[in-house]
């Protein structure tokens, strides 16, 4: 019975192992057939999907294929338009240039026949001209050469009594020049003191790397140069001048802030108000750095020691001052050692000399922000900061603003004078310049026959242009004398000037 009963659980369990096994095939094979159709699905939208692509990209292809052949088509059209533009032109120049060609032609025949016609006016004026001088010699009993002779013997003597008159005027001259020379070695022996005093002038403009600078100068609104004019007391001038900036100031200190400020500025490159107030106060530092170093310099060299700073200062006020394009710093160590040299000739204090020659210019430092002349602006500094008497009135006693009473006074002035006077220390001025220049042009027009002059090479050289058909050859020698003999009665120069008198004859024509 047993044995019954296992035999019947094992047939049940395989049974139901035959089952199961049947049941998992039939669920796998459903499971499968799901997982399949969900395949074919995706599958078929994935090809759904790539043929609406491809019909896309297709008909995009077609129209993009499209324009370019319809941009192709207008090209060559255009082309094909240029081409026939440049063949009109190139057939309208091929024209011009035969009409030109023909013109030359017929031009070329004129001026031949016209040739032609002067050959034989030519011919014709030579023989009245001989007629004419057969006749004039017949009438006046005298050949053209004993005419000729008696002319060129006129003219011999008055070039020998000219010759003398040169001769004379180069005598008085080289005696003017002798005796001016003597008083110079005298002078040079006295002074026992020569130093180099060139001519110079103020910079008063900055250049510019390009025109586009001053464009970041002016900044947006003009701020940039609003700040530079407030931080420095200048005007900024900013004009047509090509690459140039013009500084406009009464204070040379202040002009010459400006000038190194604005240099440093186009330099650097940055440009606004917070870095323009920053270069500006450097540069004010630096200013008045070199202001007392070169103070205490011109005081060192001039031998003047226990200076009151303030005039320290002052003195190097002096170096940015020019005074007829003379430097006045140079200028008063120059006059300290004159003043010097001629005291110690004469037997004066010789520190007090060169005291007052070194300070006899220090109102120069402030005259322009005070009313009255420098002479006495520097004698009233000197009172209230060296109260030294005699100094004070030798400095305002040297250009006779006050009665020259001292001994000192005398001294001083002389040394400036002296300073003044050297060759090449001070410039002649614009005005007077210009009047010199003026003078002798209107000199050398005012004679008859003369068309134009020019007074060239700064008033050395005078060019006259004179009428041909009034002035001939002869008449432009004695002109060229008779202009020189006024202005020498007439002017005051140095040196000569040469009269160059310029006669020309142009003919002109016109072939139609």
């Amino acid at each position: 019975m047993g044995s019954y009963l296992e035999q019947y659980l094992l047939i049940i369990v395989a049974l139901a192992l035959v089952l199961g096994i049947l049941v998992g095939y039939f669920v796998r094979q459903l499971v499968a057939n799901r997982e399949i159709q969900r395949t074919r699905k995706e599958a078929q939208k994935l090809l759904d999907e790539a043929t609406t692509k491809y019909d896309e990209l297709l008909r995009a292809a077609r129209e993009e294929a499209i324009k370019v052949a319809n941009a192709a088509e207008a090209e060559n059209k255009e082309r094909r338009l240029e081409i026939q533009r440049i063949e009109r032109r190139v057939h309208q120049k091929e024209e011009a240039l035969e009409r030109k060609l023909e013109a030359v032609e017929r031009r070329e025949r004129d001026l031949e026949n016209k040739k032609k016609e002067a050959e034989r006016i030519t011919a014709e004026l030579q023989a009245i001209k001989q007629q004419q001088l057969a006749k004039l010699e017949s009438l006046s009993g005298t050949s053209a050469e004993d005419a000729k002779a008696l002319l060129f013997q006129m003219l011999k003597q008055e070039v020998e009594e000219e010759a003398a008159r040169q001769v004379r005027a180069w005598e008085a001259r080289v005696k003017e020049e002798a005796e001016e020379r003597v008083r110079n070695i005298l002078a040079t022996a006295i002074q026992r003191c020569a130093t180099d005093v060139v001519s110079e002038t103020t910079i008063s403009a900055v250049p510019l790397p390009n025109d586009e600078m001053k464009g970041r100068l002016i900044g947006r609104e003009g701020r940039n140069i609003r700040a530079l004019e407030q931080a420095t007391g200048v005007d900024l001038i900013i004009d047509d001048t090509p690459e140039t900036v013009t500084i406009s100031s009464f204070d040379p200190v202040r002009r010459e802030v400006a000038r190194l400020a604005l240099s440093k500025l186009i330099l650097d490159g940055r440009i606004h108000p917070a870095r323009i107030k920053e270069i500006v106060d450097k540069t004010k530092a630096e200013v008045e750095a070199t202001i007392r170093s070169e103070g205490e310099r011109a005081a060192y060299e001039a031998g003047v020691p226990g200076l009151h700073p303030e005039l320290i200062k002052l003195l190097g006020q002096l170096k940015f001052r020019t005074s007829y394009g003379q430097n006045v710093l140079l200028h008063s160590l120059e006059v300290s050692h004159l003043a010097g040299m001629l005291a110690s000739e004469i037997g004066l204090n010789v520190g007090a000399a060169r005291k007052a020659g070194l300070l006899h210019d220090i109102g120069k430092a402030i005259d322009h922000q005070m009313q009255g002349p420098h002479a006495i602006i520097g004698a009233d500094l000197v009172k209230q900061w060296d109260k030294s008497p005699e100094v004070a009135q030798a400095v305002a006693e040297h250009h006779g603003e006050s009665d020259t009473t001292s001994a000192l006074g005398f001294v001083v002035a002389a040394a400036d004078a002296i300073s003044g006077s050297r060759p090449g220390a001070r410039r002649e001025s614009l005005e007077q310049y210009l009047k010199r220049v003026k003078e002798l042009e209107d000199i050398a027009a005012s004679f008859p026959g003369v068309e134009k002059a020019f007074a060239i090479q700064a008033g050395r050289e005078v060019r006259v242009m004179v009428k041909p058909e009034k002035v001939d050859d002869l008449a432009a020698v004695r002109l060229a004398r008779d202009i020189a003999k006024k202005i020498e009665e007439s002017l005051t120069y140095p040196g000569q000037i040469k009269i160059m008198v310029i006669r020309e004859t142009t003919a002109i024509d016109y072939a139609k």
